[in-house]
């Protein structure tokens, strides 16, 4: 395969032009460093190399003015806004910032084509005003002011330009309408200079009258790369634009166009492989290369083109160790660098001023990877003490001086972090500049740490030394708020570009990289509609039909673009391979690119077309058996001695996982900040509010008086209880302070209820409240001690009837507490374990004989109040005629303790595994 490059400059040679004399204009950079390297395998002599450079630097030479950056141009721009625009109807900068780019590509577009700057924006002008036409008379406020938005863009236009031009300054489209004007100058100047534009496809006005002025004065060759195949179809995207120059440039009326070639029709290895997400593709790519570099040790010749420039990183990652050497022709998105998310999660959180930071917001940051290291001091990191601090004492928010207080030595760290900008710009950008020298300091006395974390903090201090100097210039950055939105615009625009050796090893580049260059094995990856080509995206002011009459781009001409050089790949290439996304991602993917679907229908290659899916391993969920080792058992051993609660054994029966892991193990649960109350703090809130008012009344009767003496003591024992049980968590708003008045209100209605009973002549007398008591519970057939322990929230007589009462804050129904056959009772968890505590209860209290026989025993559930208390009762059989025995005598008891002994013996017993349970988390 010759290069199309060698293949210009052979024929450059051919023509006896001396190379060194020449001056090659080509669509990129990169194409230059292969053109070099080509020129040196036809010389016989060292010369002095020819003058090589892109259309871009060729173009500002013409023009004579300097290329601004869009960060500046928008500073610029809005220079000029406020200058035409009232102080009165003047936009803030972050507000301006939400149309100004799409502006200034309008203005680029304009002139890069050589628009009529006054017919155009005079058109748009006029189209708005016929949208705006009302017969009922006087337009609104909203209305004028948008008209007046119009009416000035051709001034905007106007007083920036002239701005720009003044200073020898331009924005790209500026920079080309110059160049197409000083293009005649330039000719009667450098009479002896011979031009060679090679590569070129999409031209825009002012690139072609550049070149066609060149061309008719002998001053230049132009040298296309397109198919015979492409151009000679009338309908061929591909062709679009050389059909287009072969018809209106006169030059070609009397003169050859350079060149048709004929390498698409022969033979290709070319496989389109679906593969599902981003990563799939990348590990795909990665299994690729290892098989190719078997039979292409250098892989110069091999090219991968990113579709989607956020491939890169995954890429990087899956590219098999045994490729040392590789050169990446692209720049990684500062957006997608780790360090972007640090800086733009700090702005935000200061964006109004706070004075007190959410607690997520601080664990992101202090738990950030490019800070989190910056904490450590000897064996501890005072971030890791920060959050477990904000956890365990549940803190939904908390101030910057509360931070400093609990940093130690951390406290200037915490300083540059938190301590307020006072909504100032100046020291938001001198923060995190210091942030970035000290995340400096500390990678350079670490020297095992990632040296790419340098390279990024370098271009971050870059970036906000040019903010910062933008802002000394101009001063228009007034909050944090404007602050937030040119960082977000600059990081969408920024790359961190990578160096290497472009002539050795394997390539990795972005389409647009690929221009002019050829490789023998291409793999182009995300080749799905939307992506190539990207589709109908319209991102300008200037309608479609405006466009269409003033002969601007619309996606029509883009989507010939992105043909021209999916293609044009192909030309050469040996062998190809497409991949595409087959999951449907957000707005894009799923849908192959109709690129592939035009390669089945022309029928010229053969195509292998094939599905891929990671080889996920068929895993069959197996339920989990832990067994019980000497280890374990002397765990059971010692847990029996201090005591089985009614809870843990309820818990054992729901999951015998659950209860080897919390009670086997001992593992807490992991402590959260509960943002809103939880239903266990709920609980426990209205049973030790209820212990404050009952417990002084064990031994004695419940009074009207007594009660009613209750109800303003709800509140202030509410609070007082809220505020032990959910530490510095804020309830005095919000969803919290909604469960806050129903904690108050199952209260009250509580208490109302037992005085409404008081009134219809019942009698209650409180015998303990909150009793608890640990028992000896025999089992001849073990050789340790075995206690239950239980804590009951009330023991009452009601109407000269003890009853044993356990509270609940959720709902619980009658049947609840109801069971049929007593061997079913340790066995279903949500149907019995309600029944299982209140028996467990009852029985811990007989045996320590703080209760007789006949006794009730059951639930008041504060969300089902209604119904009373809920007694626990046996059954004869199932349905609503069966027979209830709703008095516990010593026959029930008796039954129960079959089922408890039961239940420990399986728990002691050391050849019964603790064996997982399905289990509907979602119930």
């Amino acid at each position: 395969m010759q290069s199309f490059i060698k293949t210009v400059l052979v024929d450059l040679k051919r023509k006896n032009l001396k190379l060194e004399n020449l001056h090659f204009i080509l669509p990129s950079k990169r194409a230059g460093v292969f053109l070099k390297y080509q020129l040196s395998t036809l010389i016989d002599y060292p010369i002095f190399a020819p003058e090589i450079l892109s259309i871009e630097a060729f173009v500002e030479e013409l023009s004579g003015l300097q290329n601004l950056p869009n960060t500046d141009l928008l500073f610029k721009l809005y220079e000029a806004y406020l200058q035409l625009t009232s102080e009165k109807e003047q936009e803030p900068f972050e507000s301006f910032l939400k149309w100004a780019q799409i502006l200034l590509q309008d203005f680029n577009e304009v002139d890069r084509f050589l628009v009529s700057q006054d017919r155009i924006f005079s058109s748009l002008n006029d189209i708005q005003q016929i949208n705006n036409w009302t017969l009922e008379g006087e337009q609104t406020d909203l209305v004028k002011n948008y008209l007046k938005f119009w009416q000035r863009l051709k001034d905007y236009y106007s007083v920036f330009t002239e701005s720009l031009l003044q200073s020898k300054q331009g924005y790209q489209g500026l920079i080309y309408r110059e160049a197409a004007e000083n293009i005649q100058s330039y000719v009667e100047n450098n009479r002896g200079k011979i031009h060679i534009f090679l590569g070129f496809n999409a031209l825009n006005t002012s690139e072609s009258q550049i070149i066609q002025e060149l061309l008719q004065n002998d001053l230049a060759h132009v040298y296309w790369d397109i198919d015979e195949y492409f151009i000679e179809d009338p309908v061929h995207d591909v062709g679009f634009f050389m059909r287009q120059y072969l018809k209106d440039w006169s030059y070609f009326r009397s003169n050859s166009f350079n060149w048709k070639t004929s390498n698409y029709h022969k033979s290709k290895n070319i496989q389109v492989v679906g593969i599902p997400k981003l990563v799939g593709q990348a590990k795909y790519i990665g299994q690729l290369l290892n098989e190719i570099s078997v039979s292409n040790k250098d892989l110069k010749s091999v090219a991968i083109i990113l579709g989607e420039e956020n491939l890169l990183t995954p890429l990087l990652n899956s590219i098999p160790k045994s490729i040392s050497h590789l050169n990446v022709t692209m720049g990684l998105p500062l957006k997608y660098v780790p360090l972007a998310s640090l800086f733009t999660k700090l702005i935000s959180i200061h964006k109004n001023n706070p004075t007190h930071f959410y607690y997520k917001d601080i664990i992101d940051i202090l738990s950030h990877p490019s800070v989190h290291y910056l904490f450590e001091s000897g064996s501890s990191n005072a971030s890791s003490d920060i959050i477990a601090h904000i956890q365990k004492n549940n803190i939904v928010y908390i101030s910057s001086g509360e931070l400093q207080e609990l940093s130690g030595a951390s406290s200037v760290l915490i300083s540059v972090l938190f301590e307020s900008w006072q909504g100032q710009p100046k020291s938001a950008l001198e923060k995190c500049s210091e942030l970035i020298f000290s995340i400096k300091s500390s990678l350079d006395s670490n020297k095992s740490l990632n040296r790419l974390e340098l390279e990024y903090l370098y271009r971050f201090n870059s970036l906000f030394n040019q903010l910062i100097k933008l802002n000394n210039t101009h001063n228009h950055l007034t909050s944090i708020s404007a602050l937030h939105g040119i960082f977000n615009e600059l990081l969408s625009m920024e790359t961190l570009d990578f160096k290497g050796e472009p002539l050795e090893g394997l390539q990795i580049m972005g389409m647009l990289e690929s221009r002019v260059l050829d490789f023998e094995t291409v793999i182009i990856s995300s080749v799905n509609e939307g992506i190539l080509p990207s589709g109908k995206t319209n991102n300008s002011f200037i309608p479609f039909d405006v466009k269409i009459q003033e002969n601007l781009p619309t996606y029509k001409e883009k989507d010939a673009v992105y043909a021209y050089h999916f293609f044009r790949l192909l030309q050469r290439a040996k062998n190809v391979y497409i991949l595409y996304n087959t999951e449907v991602d957000a707005l894009k993917g799923g849908e192959k690119s109709r690129f592939i679907t035009q390669l089945e229908i022309e029928g010229i290659h053969e195509m292998d077309h094939k599905i891929i899916s990671p080889n996920i391993p068929n895993v069959k969920r197996e339920l989990k058996h832990i067994n019980k080792t000497p280890e374990v058992i002397e765990n059971i051993k010692a847990l029996a001695t201090k005591g089985f609660s009614p809870s843990s054994l309820t818990n054992y029966m729901r999951n015998p996982m659950d209860f080897y892991f919390d009670k086997i193990l001992n593992i807490e649960e992991f402590e959260d900040v509960e943002e809103n109350i939880a239903a266990n703090t709920l609980g426990s809130v209205i049973h030790n509010t209820l212990e404050d008012f009952y417990k002084p009344l064990e031994g004695h009767f419940l009074t009207i008086d007594l009660l009613k003496s209750f109800k303003d003591e709800i509140e202030p024992t509410t609070i007082k209880h809220f505020k032990k049980l959910y530490n510095k968590g804020d309830f005095t708003k919000g969803k919290n302070l909604i469960i806050f008045e129903i904690a108050q209100r199952y209260i009250s209605n509580f208490i109302n209820s037992e005085i409404e009973g008081l009134n219809n002549g019942d009698q209650i007398k409180i015998l303990k409240i909150e009793a608890d008591e640990t028992i000896e519970f025999k089992i001849e057939s073990l050789d340790f001690p075995i206690r239950l322990t239980g804590k009951v929230d009330r023991i009452d007589q009601f109407n000269g009837i003890t009853r044993v009462i356990d509270y609940k804050s959720g709902k619980v129904l009658q049947n609840q507490v109801e069971v049929i056959n007593w061997e079913d009772l340790t066995e279903d968890y949500d149907k019995y374990s309600k029944s299982f505590q209140v028996l467990c209860y009852a029985y811990i209290m007989h045996i320590k004989k703080q209760i007789e026989l006949p006794v009730e025993a059951g639930i008041i559930s504060f969300k089902n109040l209604n119904e009373g208390f809920l007694k626990f009762a046996k059954k004869d059989k199932a349905g609503s005629w069966a027979k209830k025995e709703q008095l516990i005598s010593q026959d029930t008891l008796d039954n129960f303790e079959k089922q408890l002994k039961k239940l420990i013996l399986e728990i002691c017993d050391p050849t019964v595994n603790f064996i997982e349970k399905e289990l509907n988390y979602g119930h």
